[in-house]
């Protein structure tokens, strides 16, 4: 008898859509010996030339005219129409011969494009039978997300699944699992030799992270979190943006021995472990991990849309905080300093209440279909 095969379909888009796919496909393989998995980036595998261009179009976008962005997830009706008839025409018309090919028992998107074109070709050809799963990988439901051939949404909160039925779709549709990150995030290894495998010291420590596309362009933020080198440790992880790198490397005020600066790494997991406060966008798996690690949080510069909803489902929850001034910085360093515990008190408490968030739901309630 053949392995159940599960094709995971994301997009270039941010990385976090594509690490919410591969912690699916660990935690599926985790728990079924008879289950293959297989994760696409399908713009960047059916248009390995034109996908980096579209997508180094749409980072452009992103940094230089973030309210355009927010118009085009304010309009998102009209938005998923546009994306849905371009993109298919134009970019993923081998999309179906891939999943002949393929053959999988079910499909599961991570992004909302690959979901879109999924439920179009579900809905042009009968032949067609692959269940389909969308898992909305931020803490909002926008109507680009939304399809009637959509078999199973996998949302991360009650609030995410209201947002869905108050735009009619089905309850039984419907499953809360929480977000799908890598099963890594909720492991605790000792501190010591993570410590000694970064070449940290023991003292509190605050990592800053931009995102897999290293989107840190606060240079407020930074500089006034650097003036705290001498008493707190600081890991800058920079993602992609090589630029970046090199010029924080280049400039004297990141130059201390408890300032650490890296670019993209595997090792997140590992660096919030050890970390006791994120300072980070508020992306949706970033979010997710830090909540995974029970790290206290403050977020900078939300782009409009998604990351704005973010902020504000983690505010309300008590799990973060917007840097709404420096003051906020200055105050979470003299907390580090002077209520260590306190700090270190309420993060276990958090450890303990997202049990009920385990990765393993999500890929439990896809194992489920398959049986």
């Amino acid at each position: 008898m053949r392995k159940k095969r599960i094709l995971l379909l994301s997009e270039g888009f941010g990385a976090g859509h594509t690490q919410a796919a591969y912690a699916l496909s660990s935690s599926l393989r985790k728990l079924s010996p008879d289950v293959q998995t297989k994760v696409l980036e399908l713009g960047s595998f059916l248009n390995p030339k034109m996908a980096p261009l579209i997508v180094s179009a749409y980072r452009k976008t992103v940094t230089s005219q973030p309210r355009l962005m927010g118009y085009v997830y304010r309009h998102q009706k009209s938005f998923n129409r546009l994306t849905t008839l371009a993109l298919h025409r134009i970019f993923y018309t081998h999309t179906q011969n891939i999943v002949k090919q393929l053959r999988p028992d079910i499909i599961v998107c991570t992004h909302f494009i690959p979901s879109a074109v999924v439920s179009r070709l579900k809905r042009v050809d009968p032949a067609f039978k692959a269940p389909l799963v969308t898992v909305i990988t931020d803490y909002d439901a926008h109507a680009t997300w939304i399809s009637p051939e959509v078999d199973r949404y996998l949302v991360s909160t009650p609030e995410v699944k209201a947002k869905l039925r108050c735009r009619s779709v089905a309850a039984a549709k419907i499953r809360v699992t929480g977000m799908p990150v890598h099963p890594s995030f909720w492991e605790h290894p000792g501190k010591e030799d993570i410590l000694r495998q970064f070449g940290l010291q023991n003292m509190p420590t605050v990592l800053v992270m931009g995102g897999g596309w290293g989107l840190m362009n606060d240079e407020v933020v930074s500089g006034a979190l650097a003036g705290w080198r001498d008493k707190v440790q600081l890991i800058f992880c920079l993602g992609k943006n090589e630029k970046l790198l090199r010029g924080m490397q280049e400039n004297p005020l990141y130059r201390h021995p408890n300032i650490s600066l890296t670019g993209f790494t595997r090792d997140i997991d590992k660096l919030m472990e050890i970390s006791d406060l994120l300072v980070t966008k508020p992306g949706g798996m970033t979010c997710s991990e830090g909540l995974a690690k029970g790290i206290p949080m403050l977020f900078y510069d939300p782009l409009p849309g998604q990351e704005e909803e973010n902020c504000r489902y983690f505010t309300a929850a008590g799990l973060g905080e917007p840097i709404s001034s420096l003051q906020v910085v200055e105050g979470w360093m003299e907390r580090l300093l002077n209520r260590y515990d306190e700090v270190q008190a309420k993060r276990q408490r958090h450890l303990e209440e997202i049990a009920r968030f385990h990765p393993l739901q999500s890929a439990q309630s896809i194992i489920d279909m398959l049986e």
